[in-house]
């Protein structure tokens, strides 16, 4: 990935300036994307050695090294994260209702600060990560980085699963879901879904409010605003820097032909698209937006979405849209992906078709089947499975691609390609101040290092294990990274 920036600022921070092509101008990122931290690779039921471009399941979610997770403990209850710009209460404390969790962030004055604040459905789905797992209602590993966040489970003593520990936020559903409930959106960072809540208890007529763990935020309120800028066929996002195919082609396909179809596409000129992963996907979420309250799918209008009836053949439904991220639950962990749905996230209960979790969940399906079984239901809101879900690709808006073997056309780059002792970063800049960082495939800082003018920076790899490393490289022109594979 490239972004351009005029400052050689700390390289943990990721904040660049990004050179909008065609535009004429630049502009900060306010929404970056973390990543999902995803390193493993899958095919449709189990773990693969990393494919090779063009054979199958190459695209997914590992193959793509993205704004990698970073977080600074300030030792007074709170904890930054470098990427998003924000700032994170470390302890949830116990459940509380919706009201109260406002008056909450009202009156608090953790770490010395009074602007606290309920954060929003994006703002908290950036503190995923998809190196958990689960199996059913069971927890196995969480959903969100342990080392800095406090994160509890169900009271099994109270008659909870494991996994009835959500973690709310301020955003509430355009609709209504289940009986025609009020609904607040949560991430649950036992099971990593996000699905929309009854924010009062069933049977109360919305009038006795329900209680759930809520994690409060301050700072950088723009995160999670997109700017969209359209053209032609793509749709820029200028808060992120990712530019979107504009219309998905109508097409649904299981998971291993959506990451083919995305790494053929040829569109606006460019050919570097892939499938998004979970979280790039749901920053495009409008959740303002719904089928029951604006009659289309929670997208901005600018983007076109195919329609679709729903399993009981009615109109108005719009599709499931596959990511390249796995999600690991159930007894076979790799053999499901995470979707976002765009359009009512329904299933079936007590023989009748329902919205259940709300436009804007994001759940998973299994990555293969037969299509003439589907669509199924499945769990306790009797999900519908589709399997043959729909595409819409991604890319940056500027890129580099992911590393691998050098290339003179892209600059800078690491040889030799994969490495088996050390290896020279070559930037084909003789004059230069730069910021590099070597990081592990956790995202942990190997090496920091400040230098001036090396059109040549020799990377010391011969003591450290075999398995992918990356670098981060900041210039005053440009910020990069580079994939390095340690054989």
């Amino acid at each position: 990935m490239l972004y351009l920036n005029p400052y050689l600022k700390p390289l943990y921070l990721f904040l660049a300036i990004l050179l909008i092509h065609g535009k004429g101008y630049s502009q900060a990122l306010s929404y970056i994307v973390v990543d999902t931290r995803v390193t493993d690779f899958s095919n449709d039921n189990q773990l693969i050695s990393e494919p090779r471009e063009g054979a199958p399941f190459y695209g997914q979610d590992a193959t793509y090294f993205g704004n990698q997770p970073s977080y600074t403990d300030h030792g007074d209850g709170t904890i930054t994260d470098n990427i998003s710009g924000l700032t994170w209460e470390k302890d949830m404390g116990v459940k509380i209702s919706y009201a109260d969790a406002f008056s909450k962030a009202d009156t608090m004055t953790l770490g010395g600060k009074e602007d606290w604040r309920v954060p929003t459905i994006k703002e908290l789905y950036s503190l995923i990560l998809f190196t958990g797992r689960v199996s059913g209602a069971t927890a196995i590993s969480m959903f969100i980085d342990t080392d800095y966040f406090n994160q509890p489970l169900g009271d099994t003593d109270l008659g909870e699963r494991e996994i009835d520990a959500q973690t709310w936020c301020s955003t509430q559903y355009a609709g209504v879901t289940m009986n025609g409930d009020s609904t607040v959106f949560g991430v649950n960072f036992i099971d990593g879904r996000i699905k929309g809540y009854p924010k009062y208890q069933p049977g109360s007529q919305n009038q006795v409010p329900r209680s759930m763990f809520f994690r409060m935020v301050r700072g950088n309120s723009s995160y999670g605003v997109n700017e969209f800028s359209e053209n032609g066929s793509t749709i820029s996002d200028l808060a992120s820097g990712l530019m979107w195919q504009k219309s998905d082609d109508g097409v649904m396909r299981n998971w291993e032909e959506a990451l083919a179809y995305a790494e053929d596409l040829e569109l606006g000129g460019f050919e570097d698209w892939r499938l998004p992963n979970a979280k790039e996907l749901q920053s495009i979420v409008d959740y303002t937006r719904s089928p029951q309250s604006s009659g289309s799918p929670a997208i901005d209008p600018l983007f076109g979405c195919t329609e679709i009836n729903d399993p009981d053949g009615n109109p108005g439904q719009y599709p499931y849209f596959w990511s390249g991220t796995t999600h690991q639950d159930g007894q076979n962990p790799y053999s499901s992906a995470v979707y976002i749905a765009f359009g009512e996230a329904q299933g079936e209960m007590n023989g009748k078709l329902m919205d259940v979790h709300g436009a804007g969940s994001q759940r998973s399906d299994p990555k293969s089947g037969d299509p003439d079984a589907y669509p199924q239901f499945f769990g306790p809101q009797g999900d519908v499975r589709y399997v043959y879900n729909a595409v819409r690709c991604v890319r940056d808006i500027t890129s580099t691609g992911t590393g691998g073997e050098a290339q003179a056309d892209q600059l800078p780059f690491a040889y030799p390609n994969p490495v088996s002792g050390n290896c020279i970063i070559h930037t084909g800049m003789e004059e230069t101040a730069y910021d590099l960082k070597l990081y592990d495939a956790r995202g942990k800082i190997l090496l920091d290092k400040k230098a001036l003018f090396e059109s040549n920076i020799p990377i010391e790899l011969s003591d450290r294990s075999e398995g992918v490393y990356f670098i981060s490289l900041i210039t005053r022109d440009a910020y990069r990274t580079i994939k390095i594979i340690k054989i």
